[in-house]
């Protein structure tokens, strides 16, 4: 059975997130949340919050509470979001306004009690 959790409009960029959950894609959950709470980077907080939400959510699927170490993350992977929202001015030359639009992700993280 598989269960999902998506984490949406986060203001990290797209690639950064992906870097990390390149470290964590197929292994359990156990051994997942361990390795990301050592990565040096900001975004691995909500990272490892979607671990920790798709885990429970599919405990709660599953109707039973599941060992961390038997649940497998079988995809995870990050999406581009919109750029328009967040919108900043950067200066340019002679005075000029650049725009400068933040980045911003979605994360969806899926687990499965099978590997």
């Amino acid at each position: 059975m598989e269960a999902l959790a998506k984490s949406k409009f986060q203001r990290y960029g797209r690639r950064k997130v992906g870097q990390v959950l390149d470290q964590i894609r197929g292994k359990d959950v156990q051994t997942a949340e361990q390795i990301v709470s050592l990565v040096p980077r900001r975004c691995a907080v909500i990272v490892q919050k979607a671990i920790h939400s798709a885990a429970a959510n599919l405990s709660v699927k599953t109707g039973r509470k599941l060992d961390p170490a038997g649940v497998w993350i079988k995809t995870a992977f990050a999406d581009q979001g919109p750029m328009g929202q967040l919108r900043r001015v950067q200066p340019g030359p002679q005075g000029r306004a650049m725009p400068f639009k933040r980045k911003e992700c979605h994360l969806t993280v899926v687990v499965s009690d099978t590997k």
